[in-house]
């Protein structure tokens, strides 16, 4: 039966993740620049001579020296940008793969909120309840609210006054201080023009008595 179907092939090696492939090639890449700096190296010793030889043979030798490691320098720079290249890819890739995960667990995580708000919805809440508690808070604040002002009233003051009568007793008390302050603005009686002795005039005449200033004398 093996002749006819063959023998199963043995299952091989497990693939190399994106992060051991990215690796791996991140390290060729070290290698090859290492090599492409040794190659400039040497070709910057090769122009030295070149510079110096004095005959065209020598000269020409060293140039076609210098040819065959600038060539070698370009084919390891091109592997190079080619594995860089690959490099970019298998980032690219690693980085969709963890996008996609990292959205996989947010739609899980959003599919698990979502029943347990619904359980909790509707186990734990009812929108009647709901109302029925807003409608009692508001009467318990209109209560509070006849409270306070009951509280606030003030008992000192009859029910029964007239607002006429306040508003009279009010301009009466007011023609009263605009009396009062009258008085205190008006001048007192013994500053009066009217209340003050005459100014005498003239000299006084010879033989009239005089006061201690030079004035008539007043007869008392």
């Amino acid at each position: 039966m093996n002749r006819i179907f063959g023998k199963k092939k043995a299952a091989g090696p497990p693939p190399p993740s994106l992060q051991d492939a990215s690796q791996g090639i991140g390290n060729r890449v070290e290698a090859m620049d290492t090599k492409i700096s040794q190659l400039e190296k040497e070709l910057k010793v090769y122009k030295d001579k070149i510079k110096k030889a004095q005959s065209p043979a020598a000269k020409k030798s060293l140039q076609k020296r210098a040819l065959e490691v600038l060539k070698r320098k370009r084919m390891y720079e091109q592997q190079r940008d080619n594995a860089m290249g690959q490099q970019f890819n298998i980032d690219q890739a690693a980085f969709s793969i963890e996008s996609a995960k990292a959205t996989v667990s947010t739609v899980a995580t959003l599919k698990a909120t979502n029943q347990e708000m619904k359980r909790t919805m509707g186990k734990e809440l009812n929108i009647d309840d709901v109302d029925d508690l807003a409608d009692e808070m508001a009467e318990l604040m209109d209560d509070f609210n006849e409270i306070n002002e009951v509280l606030g009233q003030n008992f000192a003051t009859p029910d029964d006054i007239d607002e006429a009568d306040l508003d009279a007793e009010l301009e009466l008390l007011a023609d009263e201080l605009e009396e009062e302050e009258s008085e205190l603005n008006a001048e007192p009686s013994y500053l009066q023009a009217n209340q003050m002795p005459a100014t005498p005039t003239g000299v006084p005449t010879q033989g009239q008595k005089v006061d201690e200033y030079g004035l008539p004398a007043m007869h008392s």
